[in-house]
């Protein structure tokens, strides 16, 4: 029996194991292209294969020229609604618009005040968690990752819910509404656990706001009793909109229709879509951009001269600088080519927060990189489609100068995405969908059975 000490190190027996697997899965690159499988999912110019249809939110980044699809402006709708004209009608009113906005992508339409302040009451009603479900589940089993414990607590609830198993719509709308309206309390109770057990600080637990708006109700449980100000409120909010769905091929959306479409519980189903956009391709990319930013802060002795900051971005494409993986995050986008417009209308909220916070030139230095980033790596890369920067390029940024811990950045977009998850859950439910099963082909040859003492 080996020793306990040793249980989590990858020992030179498991290398070696583990070379036997590199060996048996290697896949020759060529027959991807003798089979025509999208790897991905997508083709050669990116474009996604259509695997389903949705009517909660539709990305377009197209336009049609002489009958030939061409790269255009992004743009994304909710509920046919353009997501531009929500946020400008939401600010010219200088209210807060998570809820409303809530309201329009499960239920199909725009609310009325009567409909919108019913829907405030349920949500704060629905904030309240299990007895003592704070203290044995997320106090009790602290994690270094807040996406790890916001899947680990989801899947405790389950535990707490009488109707569990029952996928009816009305079930699974009232199961919604609860995520919807916890999820801010599960991630940041449980960076307060990480940050008492882990990080040694004293241990804080606000009680949430039983009324008014989730961005406000965020901050209120980060910081306690208005402890910030109306900018901050009204940025986070902006943000969490933008951040709510982005059509039914993103990866986490997918893989709740996937999940749902085998009739699985709600709990389960929004498991697996937290899973997706825990990584780095998903979901963790502002992370990964504020990292950048930082290296190139430090590299760069004069953030207004276009050539050094050029310089440095070619030293990062070119795998010599940050992380070596010549990938500049927060820049490009899987669908948009010429824009994404969640990172124009984030940009506006930055620059106002930049100046309430003092920093302004930091905020300078995002905006050239935001113009030079996409033209170098048009001239260095053959580009099947325009590049462009997106969402996670400003968000960190924004957190950052909230005050948030860099731990709970990706549990943010986790906070809005629980609301395209579940109309996407419901969507798939509404129209009794098959199981999705996607065809892989087999490639391994058919081999003779040897005896063990023959082989």
């Amino acid at each position: 029996m080996k020793e306990l000490d040793t249980y989590y190190e990858i020992t030179p027996e498991i290398k070696e194991l583990a070379q036997k697997v590199q060996t048996a899965d290697a896949i020759n690159p060529e027959l991807y292209a003798k089979y025509d499988v999208k790897r991905g999912l997508r083709d050669l110019n990116g474009k996604g294969v259509l695997a389903g249809l949705t009517n909660v939110s539709n990305v377009m980044a197209k336009k049609i020229v002489d009958g030939e699809e061409v790269p255009d402006y992004g743009r994304l709708y909710y509920r046919g609604y353009d997501v531009k004209r929500l946020i400008a009608e939401i600010s010219k009113a200088d209210r807060f618009g998570f809820e409303e906005i809530a309201y329009l992508l499960l239920f199909g339409d725009l609310p009325t005040k009567d409909e919108l302040s019913e829907f405030y009451e349920q949500l704060s009603f629905y904030r309240s968690l299990p007895k003592n479900f704070t203290r044995d589940v997320i106090l009790k089993a602290p994690s270094k990752d807040m996406m790890n414990t916001l899947q680990r607590s989801v899947l405790t609830l389950y535990a707490y819910d009488e109707k569990a198993d029952d996928i009816s719509l009305p079930n699974v709308l009232r199961q919604s509404m609860q995520l919807i309206s916890l999820f801010p309390r599960l991630a940041i109770y449980g960076y307060n656990a990480y940050d008492h057990y882990i990080n040694n600080n004293s241990l804080v637990i606000n009680n949430p706001l039983w009324e008014g708006n989730t961005a406000e109700n965020i901050l209120h449980l980060l910081r306690g009793e208005n402890q910030y100000t109306d900018l901050e409120a009204k940025v986070l909010d902006a943000i969490l909109i933008l951040q709510m769905d982005h059509g039914g091929g993103n990866n986490s959306a997918f893989t709740t229709h996937v999940v749902t479409s085998t009739n699985t519980d709600t709990y389960s189903s929004v498991a697996a879509a937290l899973a997706s956009l825990k990584g780095p391709r998903h979901g963790g990319a502002n992370i990964k951009n504020c990292q950048m930013f930082d290296d190139i802060k430090a590299n760069v002795s004069d953030w207004k001269d276009d050539e050094e900051v050029g310089a440095y971005i070619h030293k990062i494409l070119d795998k010599e600088a940050f992380d070596k993986t010549g990938l500049l995050y927060g820049v490009g986008h899987a669908v948009y080519s010429k824009s994404d417009p969640r990172a124009e209308l984030i940009e506006g909220f930055v620059e106002a927060l930049a100046k309430e916070k003092g920093h302004t030139e930091e905020f300078e230095l995002y905006k050239k990189v935001a113009v030079l980033a996409p033209e170098i790596i048009s001239a260095k890369r053959k580009m099947y489609k325009g590049v462009c920067i997106n969402v996670d390029y400003y968000s960190g940024f924004v957190y950052r100068m909230l005050g948030i811990p860099v731990e709970l950045y990706t549990p943010l977009f986790a906070i809005a995405r629980i609301v395209g998850w579940s109309a996407h859950r419901m969507e798939e439910l509404a129209n009794n969908s098959k199981i999705i099963r996607p065809a892989f082909k087999g490639i391994c040859e058919t081999r003779e059975y040897v005896e063990l003492d023959k082989r």
